[in-house]
């Protein structure tokens, strides 16, 4: 197959494309082409019409790319055409990933995960070990010493608070007086929401 250089410029696509291309896609894309170049050819027709590349083509567009690399397909009917652009949407999703292999080439990158297409912090927790896991579920929102002096400071404050009140009063009722809070050295665990940004204790 005999690639050819043309300018973008030159290059028109089609008037319907069977894929949608997401601009998280075309971020992922252009850190692909940053990282390894251009490493397939966008298919053209004789009139220089995409019929297989599109989103490569935006990722050019995007990266402000002069030119490209195509193959040129002549010939083909308009029926054609549109079965090869068709078929090179789909055929691609046939496959299947080879875990076994996914994970062996993982574990000898040697947490070196900067891939476009995946999220690094994915990829990491793939490779971690039970330990690590466990590790890192154990830390998550761990209350350490000063955020638990900080809640006995708190506490203290609120019980003053009562006694003033009791005081103004004249005294409160036993019966009705809160009870002191027990002391607690116990590590408690929270998770804050991403969204709203609520404390939940677990």
């Amino acid at each position: 197959m005999k690639t050819i250089k043309l300018p973008l410029s030159k290059i028109t696509k089609p008037e319907r494309n069977v894929r949608i291309h997401t601009e998280k896609q075309i971020q992922e894309f252009a850190r692909s082409v940053k990282m390894f170049g251009q490493i397939r050819p966008i298919v053209i027709d004789e009139n220089n019409v995409i019929m297989a590349g599109v989103g490569l083509y935006e990722t050019l567009i995007h990266l402000e790319k002069k030119e490209g690399d195509f193959y040129k397909v002549e010939g083909l009917t308009e029926n054609q055409k549109k079965k090869l652009m068709i078929a090179d949407n789909k055929i691609f999703g046939l496959g299947i990933d080879n875990l076994d292999t996914f994970n062996q080439f993982l574990d000898e990158l040697k947490h070196d995960f900067d891939i476009p297409g995946f999220d690094e912090g994915i990829l990491r927790s793939m490779v971690a070990t039970a330990d690590e896991v466990s590790q890192r579920i154990s830390e998550y929102g761990t209350i350490g010493a000063n955020d638990i002096a900080d809640m006995e400071v708190a506490r203290e404050k609120k019980q003053a608070i009562i006694t003033t009140v009791e005081n103004s009063n004249g005294g409160a009722d036993e019966s009705s007086a809160e009870p002191p809070a027990e002391e607690t050295t116990d590590v408690k665990r929270y998770v804050t929401c991403p969204k709203c940004g609520e404390t939940i204790w677990l």
